[in-house]
């Protein structure tokens, strides 16, 4: 094995918690690992996950899991990585009441359960606000049970259009591994992929159409005021450059005038800015297309997202859902980000041999 993996092999074989529709799955299998299993408890992502990944999708609470459980995945004969990225939401720069979400619990469960397993390597990521939640504490404790565990850990804020990403977005991404010493994840090299490289060619759409070819490649509809109002809007400007008349009543107030960062068209020569949950929407950011009067459409938030154009992420006679589809890229983890995870990882096992 320390010469690297046979031509044609895995390099190693993951097992991905809170795996969602697969974009960190995906990323590590395009870095050559193989997905030996997903777990989530949104039953709606099975086949996204396993249409992408040749894998196996399990609807389950990961709190719930035994490392029994998960260490049956795992032959023993290849590199076992252990990889998930806990629910963001309670630790948002949004999110007031934190101890109100039972949700933030689920980092230190997967901790746990990471010690019990014994994989070769574990990874997450996350937003970078974990580190300093509740003064970084329930960091400190994930990080502290792997130590305790045997494994040397080392993180870094990933900026995810170093890594060919074609969005500015910063992610927490750690890296633990057993008999070995960790390592940050490298600084990308890749120069920026701009909205224009990722998006350029996508087929015209109007506001609230769909292209036949592609059900992914629909855009949000929009009112007659809020057609106007990105009729008057400039490629990286803001509502400021509207006329009053088109201004919202509370961007009138004194108070409001500090949130330009929304009803916004993006720039083709710049990255995208971070996709949210709410991407398909004009007025829920820079989500405006460069140049088409429309928000941009959820196959173009899913490249900006660095998902292969043909990913699926639904059966072709299945109609998305904006507001479903829209969480689930979103919350995804940038595939890019996930393969340089991946190559990471096959360095630190295998050294310059690699895939051999």
């Amino acid at each position: 094995m320390e010469d690297g993996a046979a031509e044609g092999e895995p390099v190693g074989e993951v097992v991905d918690l809170f795996c969602g529709v697969g974009a960190l799955s995906h990323g590590l299998k395009q870095a050559g690992f193989a997905i030996r299993a997903g777990y989530d408890t949104d039953r709606r992502c099975k086949f996204a996950f396993e249409t992408n990944n040749d894998s196996t999708f399990h609807a389950r609470d990961v709190s719930k899991l035994t490392a029994k459980e998960v260490r049956a995945h795992f032959s023993g004969d290849k590199p076992s990585v252990l990889a998930g990225c806990a629910p963001c939401q309670p630790f948002s720069t949004y999110k007031q009441r934190y101890d109100e979400d039972p949700q933030w619990g689920l980092v230190e469960n997967f901790g746990r359960l990471a010690i019990e397993v014994r994989p070769d390597f574990v990874t997450m990521e996350n937003v970078p606000a974990l580190e300093r939640y509740k003064s970084g504490a329930v960091f400190k404790r994930f990080v502290s049970i792997l130590r305790e565990g045997g494994y040397s850990v080392d993180w870094t804020i990933a900026k995810c259009e170093e890594f060919g990403v074609p969005q500015r977005r910063r992610r927490l991404v750690l890296i633990a591994a057993k008999d070995r010493q960790a390592v940050k994840l490298n600084a990308g090299r890749t120069a920026a992929v701009s909205v224009l490289d990722a998006i350029g060619e996508l087929p015209k759409l109007a506001a609230g159409e769909s292209h036949a070819d592609d059900s992914l490649h629909v855009a949000s509809s929009l009112s007659e005021l809020n057609l106007r109002r990105i009729r008057a809007s400039k490629p990286g400007g803001t509502w400021r450059d509207w006329p009053m008349e088109l201004r919202a009543a509370c961007h009138r107030k004194p108070s409001g005038k500090t949130y330009p960062g929304v009803y916004a068209r993006m720039t083709w020569d710049d990255p995208s800015p971070t996709m949210t949950t709410q991407c398909y929407g004009f007025g829920n950011g820079r989500f405006g297309h460069p140049d088409q009067d429309r928000a941009i459409s959820l196959r173009e938030a899913a490249i900006l997202q660095s998902f292969p154009p043909d990913y699926q992420f639904l059966p072709k006679a299945e109609k998305p859902s904006l507001k479903e589809v829209g969480r689930w890229i979103g919350n995804a983890v940038p595939v890019k980000l996930g393969e340089a995870i991946g190559h990471e990882i096959v360095q630190l096992h295998y050294g310059d041999a690699g895939r051999g």
